[in-house]
């Protein structure tokens, strides 16, 4: 687990240092970085990495690394899990000089070419640079869960793992992207392969690109499928049982200490379990919990643990814990991203790093077994939409007279978004429910100039483009494919890799292993979703694992009480970054209308806890990284 960065056109070596060093946080074990010049014109080539030594923890892994003469070069970030067995593939042709799974792509790379990238199961983010075709090619992983953004201007492109070290580059122009900053406040972070900036993109998962220093191509290697279902839900369920034992397994090997995520959910649990069973020491599990009743889970982490034997660390949080990280968050992130969960993802991810360096997490499950409470809420709005119009609209005048609360996913919180979000659309209407502002909320929050330059545009087409894709016409289908391009790729990875990643702390996901994606992705909706009854072949398979009160328990969530802390902790640092005189320096928005949303939020009379914090985290990460005023 590292980073990496480079560009190919203008540059020398200290730029190509000063970008690496922006990603000292991510590998600060080692640091490395090669420049190579173009034998057909004035172009610069540059990978740079910086390490966090997982695999082979000798010097034979640093990198960037090449292959025996030298004419291909890599800078990788990630984990390749079936790196053993094609090394058992090449070793008749290739000499290898240490046992990283880095050295098996370069050398895979001359057997096969640009098929290099179809073969390797894991997470990785790779740039690699072949002299001889004087070519760079990036590529990520089948699931999008490392990042790499990349970029051209003025006939260089640029790359990286974070955003950051694209802007250290001194060609590198900054600039928001309006249609992205539409996007922003419409899903609450800005969807590959936009980014906030212009001319800056997120390479898609499961894709290469091949740039040749005139322009690039890009490759999709691979892309989830959902047909054929399977037909025996025993069969599955075994099926299951033996992917998740060999997922688990073969994220358990490192060099480093590797412990367990453990939240007291189905999907960590399940982790936890499977942990224990592959592992011939004890396993160590990690938890946090809040001293806010509504928001802690500790006490059903701690019986997981007990049930399984682990080796328990347990660190509950105050308010004060989360509220003085809170006006960090633009440093950690270089790109808005409104999920407040950073916040314990972040301090849990610390208090971790303090034992181990590499953890095991469920992020996936929810995806893949349609495991949220929007599942759910589409399954109700079948039956809703049976109601005559009228009583659908006593309902929602109801709803939102509903007294207002600031308890962890309250009920008077969902009954106003379900009914908020339910007309239009049916294929918009998870997203009106996820969202922070409607479009008429956006157009009242830009001033008008602004909102001019994003009205031509189609909000949605993210969301068709991934629609146009998929092979099934299920809605529920249809919905998990979504989230898993989307909300779990662009918020929930991201939040878990900075969080986690600012602790140098590698965290794996088994649970996006390709072998179960493919397999959840192939059950018919009835094996996961039956009834009301969410995640229902998981549940049936950890029967007997875990506590009966553990798998069937109310789904909770990592939250924070933020609507609370905004009326009372957080008061003067909401006042100030929304204040008129800061949103005039950004010159986006109207101020009479965020006024408004503030004066609602603090007399208590409106929950606006989704919009006030999707603005707050943008008016932080612009004061950090786009105004001129402050000195970098």
């Amino acid at each position: 687990m590292c980073g990496i960065a480079g560009f190919s056109g203008v540059g020398d070596t200290s730029v190509l240092t000063r970008m690496n060093d922006t990603l000292t946080h991510r590998g600060p074990d080692d640091a490395g970085v090669q420049l190579f010049s173009s034998p057909r014109s004035e172009r610069k080539t540059g990978l740079a990495q910086r390490r966090l030594s997982i695999i082979d923890l000798s010097p034979a892994g640093h990198q960037p690394l090449s292959n025996e003469d030298g004419t291909v070069w890599i800078a990788f970030n990630g984990e390749i899990y079936n790196h053993r067995a094609l090394r058992n593939e090449l070793t008749r042709t290739h000499t290898f000089k240490g046992q990283s799974d880095t050295e098996v792509i370069v050398h895979l790379y001359e057997e096969l070419g640009e098929s290099v990238f179809a073969k390797l199961e894991g997470m990785f983010a790779i740039a690699l640079y072949d002299t001889k075709k004087d070519r760079l090619f990036l590529a990520r992983d089948r699931m999008g869960k490392k990042p790499l953004f990349y970029g051209v201007q003025q006939d260089t492109l640029f790359f990286g793992s974070e955003l950051k070290a694209l802007m250290a580059h001194p060609g590198f122009v900054r600039s928001v992207d309006p249609v992205s900053l539409n996007k922003y406040f419409l899903y609450e972070y800005v969807p590959t392969p936009h980014t906030i900036l212009k001319d800056t993109y997120k390479l898609e998962p499961g894709t290469y690109l091949s740039w040749d220093g005139k322009g690039y191509t890009k490759t999709q290697f691979w892309k989830p499928t959902f047909l054929p279902k399977s037909t025996s839900f025993a069969e599955s369920m075994n099926a299951l049982d033996t992917a998740l034992m060999h997922a688990v397994e073969t994220r358990l090997v490192a060099d480093v200490p590797l412990g367990i995520f453990l939240s007291g959910g189905l999907d960590s649990s399940a982790m936890a379990y499977y942990a224990s069973r592959a592992s011939t020491s004890r396993v160590k599990t990690f938890a946090i919990g809040f001293d806010e009743p509504s928001f802690d889970e500790s006490g059903y982490a701690r019986q997981v643990a007990e049930h399984l034997g682990t080796e328990h660390h347990e660190h509950i949080l105050s308010a004060t814990d989360c509220q003085q990280l809170i006006p960090e968050i633009g440093t950690m992130l270089d790109e808005p991203m409104a999920d407040a969960s950073i916040v314990p993802t972040y301090l849990l991810s610390k208090f971790t790093r303090e034992h181990v360096t590499v953890a095991l997490g469920g992020d996936g499950g929810d995806e893949l077994f349609c495991g949220y409470d929007t599942f759910l809420a589409h399954r109700f709005a079948g039956w809703y939409a049976r109601l005559p119009q009228y009583m659908r609209r006593q309902v929602a005048v109801l709803a939102q007279v509903l007294p207002t609360s600031h308890s962890n996913m309250s009920l008077d919180f969902k009954i106003k978004k379900f009914t908020s979000g339910f007309d239009g659309l049916p294929t918009y209407r998870n997203q009106r429910w996820l969202g922070a502002f409607t479009k008429d909320e956006r157009q009242q929050l830009f001033t008008a100039p602004m909102w001019e330059q994003v009205t031509e545009e189609d909000e949605f087409d993210d969301i068709d483009r991934y629609l146009g894709e998929i092979d099934s016409r299920n809605e529920y289908d249809e919905l998990g494919y979504v989230y898993e391009r989307m909300y779990m790729m662009d918020q929930v990875l991201v939040k878990v890799d900075r969080a986690s990643m600012a602790h140098a702390l590698e965290v794996r996901a088994p649970f996006l292993d390709t072998h179960i994606v493919d397999l959840a992705n192939h059950l018919p909706v009835s094996y996961k979703f039956r009834g009301i009854t969410r995640k229902y072949i998981l549940k049936k398979l950890m029967e007997g694992k875990l506590p009966h009160e553990i798998i069937y328990r109310k789904k909770k969530g990592f939250g924070m009480p933020i609507g609370s802390w905004m009326r009372h902790e957080l008061r003067p640092l909401v006042t100030d970054l929304l204040s008129t005189s800061s949103l005039a320096r950004i010159g986006f928005f109207n101020p009479a209308y965020v006024e408004r949303l503030v004066t609602e939020h603090m007399q208590g009379t409106h929950d606006h806890r989704k919009q006030l914090w999707t603005l707050l985290v943008f008016v932080m990460w612009w004061h950090q990284w786009m105004d001129t005023t402050v000195p970098r």
